[in-house]
């Protein structure tokens, strides 16, 4: 089949979060399956600073090949946060968009994905919208949110073919917003295997740190949202491991000001010694730092699936997320503790686990299990199911 993925931030964009990893590894996946792939996304800056991304001009902003994966960079005219004006998705559509048997939709409050269902609205093109645990509003900027839901979001997403949910509570809330669970379907984020089977040597992120190995090293990774739960974590702190153990943070800000909140109450609990802030981490030294911990926590408030909590698991290292994350249902009592959503309650699973040597040993031997579960190759399968479905059923439609 030919695929067009549609994200408003694709790889190498680490730091929008996420699904800029999470469309890759299924666009690869899909690729190695046959498939011919084609990621249309946003110019959100510079592409090849690294060396390894070679782009070239293209008639709507930049194209880059890497493997069996075509991806088009949109110019980017206006740009508030990851929001973006690209009048080049106009004609992309009008010149190719009915090459693609298929076009599956990431994320909700953007331009680009009305624009593409638009016009395969137009043109009869199937598409597939994946909201990205975005039906709910959440985090900031709701008023922009609902002025987008009600002059975009309805024939945007009334209009889809399927609703892909990344977990049983996602999907649950689609049903809540009112979609009909015959629409829905549900496939986990996953992980790439080939990038999770060469794993960094132990000890380097910690010296780093200047963690010692015999210290317990607790890890948040993620965006710093308030969402995300990350003051709990300096909260639980103090009744954790009797004092003895570590917290890094890492991730990039992303609301202003959230990082010096942090940073202020963890010296206003004494335990500013304790906490280590790394900034973002990306790739390699993601996977260090993922390698070193001994506990991942993710104590989000909200959270569709649980990104990093799979590359915790698929890194060998137990879990601990709150019973808000979507991935809580793969991880409980196999490769992790589930809890709720308050400090007390973490720093209980921290003590249960960290302490209790036989249980933390059988959740780390679980890890491999449910990691094999979340691979990118099974769950491409899945998609490919899906979208020969839509287009069977799309061609039952079809006149004559």
């Amino acid at each position: 089949m030919r695929i067009l993925k549609v994200c408003q931030a694709y790889y190498p964009y680490l730091a929008e979060g996420g699904p800029p990893v999470k469309i890759r590894g299924i666009a690869r996946a899909l690729a190695l399956l046959g498939h011919r792939i084609t990621v249309l996304t946003a110019y959100l800056g510079p592409l090849n600073g690294d060396g390894r991304l070679p782009v070239e001009r293209a008639a709507w902003g930049w194209r880059a090949n890497v493997g069996a994966v075509e991806t088009i960079y949109l110019k980017t005219q206006l740009r508030y946060r990851v929001l973006t004006l690209n009048p080049g998705v106009v004609s992309f559509c009008r010149e190719r968009l009915r090459e693609f048997d298929i076009v599956h939709v990431y994320g909700l409050y953007d331009l680009l994905g009305p624009a593409v269902a638009w016009f395969c609205r137009r043109w009869k093109t199937p598409y597939v919208v994946e909201p990205l645990g975005m039906t709910r509003p959440i985090d900031r900027s709701f008023w922009l949110k609902s002025v987008w839901k009600k002059f975009l979001g309805r024939d945007y997403l009334r209009n889809a073919a399927r609703l892909i949910a990344t977990s049983r509570q996602e999907c649950e809330e689609l049903v809540e917003e009112g979609f009909p669970s015959e629409k829905i379907l549900v496939r986990y984020n996953g992980v790439d295997g080939e990038d999770f089977s060469r794993l960094p040597a132990r000890g380097a992120f910690r010296r780093t740190a200047g963690i010692p190995d015999d210290q317990p090293m607790i890890l948040f990774l993620g965006r710093l949202v308030p969402r995300k739960g990350a003051d709990f974590l300096i909260e639980a702190l103090p009744q954790v491991a009797d004092g003895k153990a570590r917290l890094v943070i890492a991730g990039p800000e992303g609301e202003n000001g959230y990082l010096e909140f942090l940073k202020k109450k963890a010296c206003t609990l004494k335990v500013e010694r304790r906490v280590f802030f790394a900034g973002p981490l990306y790739e390699e030294s993601k996977k260090a730092a993922l390698v070193d911990a001994d506990v991942f926590v993710l104590a989000s408030r909200y959270e569709n699936f649980g990104n990093s909590a799979a590359e915790a698991v698929a890194c060998g290292t137990p879990v601990v997320v709150s019973d808000r994350c979507g991935i809580a249902g793969l991880v409980e009592r196999r490769a992790g503790l589930v809890t709720s959503y308050d400090a007390p309650a973490i720093a209980h699973a921290l003590n249960e686990l960290l302490g209790n040597r036989s249980l933390y040993e059988r959740l780390k031997a679980g890890c491999a299990g449910v990691a094999r579960e979340m691979l990118w190759d099974g769950l491409a399968e899945t998609m490919q199911r899906c979208y020969a479905d839509v287009r069977e059923h799309v061609l039952r439609q079809s006149p004559v």
